[in-house]
């Protein structure tokens, strides 16, 4: 039996993303994909906090609902649901698809009163598919030149028979976004004229992080070879190890960490000429901006969430037993293949970004 709905008769849709920052990014083909298929309908998604403000000036969505995450009192997830409740009975969805397999995005769809509520097919807990009013089973994946990580959300939509010829993931930059981002360089001494790179050391995952020692030689290498200064970017509780990799280097290098909103990371992000990282949102967020990226990669498969072409690199240490998809070693939180990463690699890989980012810088400008 097809899945097709007369996607065209609805007017007000609500795409429920309740997963981390990197899914966020590479939903946003997803919310284009709607966008085109309903051209006159009204378009909202439902995120986690803070996570909405890298959707704020996405023209593609009408509006972006927030919501906590799951933590507290069962009174107070109750006393969330009321919540959501008045919400949605303002709102008069008439079609709901939630993009992820977990329960709570179930469970709100469920509240949302849709006429058309549509979900992933999960099979436990045995209450989680009745929420809904269609399932979609047997998701298939779709070949190159399809995003492999965009991908993950749109054959969903593409059960209902949604589609859109570009699967790039997109951010918009607002403006006050990028002014602020503006401001805090300058207020570190970079102009807008500077050449500069960012890193970001960071992943929720401490198993998926290269060493501090080996980022400093990676960020003095560029001072001295490119003569490139180096942003670090990461969350408030990131400021002290920011600040150990800051100290002592050779080159220019400053720390933002703790300093930005999501919004202004992705700007400060699309200023910078490279963007270095690990298996993390950082990359995303950069390769959605279109700043090219160098991206390091342990235990994790690269290719189920990452193109990789001339402007967006993969650095991974060849052994056998990669990728293993375990948290670290026998899942022990620590990787071999990281420690074995050597900044070679790396820093060879930033050098070819680099001169073809500076070749073309000179291109534009020459008389």
């Amino acid at each position: 039996m097809s899945n097709c709905l007369a996607i065209h008769s609805f007017r007000n849709v609500l795409l429920v993303q309740l997963g981390d920052i990197g899914d966020i990014v590479l939903t946003t083909p997803t919310i284009r994909a709607v966008r085109e298929a309903c051209p006159g309908a009204r378009v909202s998604i439902l995120v986690f906090k803070p996570y909405g403000l890298l959707l704020a000036a996405d023209p593609n969505i009408d509006e972006v609902v927030e919501t906590a995450r799951a933590h507290g009192s069962l009174l107070h997830r109750l006393r969330e649901a009321v919540v959501f409740v008045r919400l949605f009975r303002q709102r008069h969805y008439d079609l709901v698809i939630d993009l992820r397999t977990g329960d709570r995005g179930a469970i709100l769809s469920f509240l949302s009163r849709a006429k058309e509520r549509v979900g992933p097919h999960v099979g436990k807990p045995f209450w989680h598919d009745l929420l809904f009013t269609k399932i979609i089973c047997n998701l298939k994946v779709a070949p190159p030149p399809v995003h492999p990580g965009a991908d993950q959300s749109l054959r969903v939509v593409r059960e209902l028979g949604i589609t859109t010829e570009d699967s790039t993931p997109q951010l918009y930059i607002a403006p006050c976004d990028r002014l602020r981002a503006s401001v805090l360089l300058a207020e570190a001494g970079l102009t807008p004229e500077a050449s500069m790179v960012t890193v970001n050391p960071f992943s929720r995952w401490k198993y998926k992080e290269w060493s501090n020692a080996k980022w400093g030689e990676v960020i003095d290498r560029l001072w001295k070879e490119h003569h490139i200064s180096t942003v670090i970017i990461g969350s408030p509780e990131e400021i002290v190890t920011c600040q150990e990799i800051v100290a002592g280097r050779e080159g220019y290098t400053i720390s933002l960490a703790g300093k930005t909103t999501l919004g202004e990371l992705a700007a400060v992000i699309s200023m910078s000429m490279l963007h270095l990282g690990v298996d993390s949102a950082a990359p995303h967020i950069a390769a959605a901006v279109g700043t090219p990226t160098v991206t390091i990669h342990g235990p994790s498969d690269w290719r189920a969430w990452r193109i990789v072409n001339e402007r967006h690199k993969v650095v991974s240490t060849a052994m056998d037993c990669l990728p293993c998809n375990m948290m670290g070693c026998d899942n022990s939180g620590m990787s071999r293949c990281l420690e074995q990463t050597q900044t070679d690699p790396v820093i060879v890989a930033a050098g070819e970004i680099l001169l073809d980012c500076i070749q073309a810088k000179a291109e534009r400008t020459a008389p």
